[in-house]
């Protein structure tokens, strides 16, 4: 599994590998929690490239209901259909078969399930932590037994249980009667090593020295006590920039200059420019 994902340029640890090879083994989902930024997303966009499967995304967000994440019915094109019944059989049964697959919108956690499809697809519930706790009864019955019940249609199954990926920044606690039902990893912010892999994978071309230093800081940087701390896409988002900049060495004019690549509220950044800089150029080294 490591290599399977290392061959999609996804660097994972053996927690991860091991989480996802069973998860996929035992026919569960795997329910991804961290810090913003650290790779739980990409988790699901490599598995889809992986295994040339149909990626099918829910952003999750408050007030997120059923007709949004799993089913409504088409109303207006049912109304269209009664008005034709009316004026070519008059009244009789201008109401009957409206109730089917024909009048229905699916929504990404039908779509997942659709008989349609000649293999598995992937799907990622994304942020479940956004929205309200009322809305993880909706996954309890996907997540069993791959089924959704529609009152009018009856129970729908999948011939291809989809590979689900459930992410959370950890904003809030999820009910555990979800998560008995996945294989649970929690995914940290990497090691040195660990990161400079990343980022001489995703940034090609950067100078060795360069990606040394940026790792070096950002390390440092995550152990200073802001609001939001940088992860792995703001440190290879901060590589590439540095890279637009023609950036061969970092100095402390160029961190100040795009510390706003790297942190995402005006209090850090106020926080850690000019000494706060200083010191950690000092620390590592420069």
């Amino acid at each position: 599994m490591a290599a399977l994902l290392a061959r999609h340029a996804y660097i994972a640890d053996v927690g991860l590998s091991t989480s996802l090879f069973l998860a996929l083994k035992m026919g569960k989902a795997i329910f991804l929690e961290g810090e913003p930024g650290v790779g739980k997303t990409e988790v699901a966009k490599v598995l889809s490239r992986a295994f040339a499967a149909p990626l099918i995304r829910l952003q999750c967000y408050e007030g997120l209901d059923i007709n949004q994440a799993v089913y409504e019915w088409n109303y207006p094109r049912q109304l269209l259909e009664i008005q034709a019944r009316q004026h070519s059989n008059g009244t009789t049964h201008v109401t009957r078969d409206i109730f089917t697959e024909e009048f229905l919108l699916k929504r990404p956690l039908l779509q997942a399930i659709d008989q349609s499809h000649n293999q598995s697809p992937v799907l990622l519930i994304d942020e479940l932590d956004r929205a309200d706790e009322e809305f993880e009864s909706f996954l309890l019955e996907l997540l069993s037994d791959f089924q959704i019940t529609i009152p009018e249609m009856g129970t729908l199954h999948a011939d291809y249980k989809p590979i689900v990926i459930i992410t959370s920044n950890r904003t809030r606690e999820i009910h555990d009667a979800l998560k008995r039902r996945c294989v649970y990893t929690w995914i940290d912010y990497p090691t040195r090593e660990k990161e400079l892999e990343i980022v001489r994978l995703k940034v090609p071309g950067i100078a060795e020295q360069l990606a040394g230093q940026v790792v070096d800081f950002i390390q440092a940087v995550r152990r200073e006590e802001l609001y939001k701390l940088p992860g792995v896409a703001e440190t290879l988002d901060w590589a590439e920039a540095l890279g637009h900049l023609n950036t061969r060495v970092l100095d402390t004019a160029v961190v100040n200059a795009t510390l706003g690549i790297i942190l995402k509220y005006q209090d850090d950044v106020d926080k850690m420019r000019g000494q706060a800089v200083a010191n950690i150029m000092a620390q590592i080294g420069m």
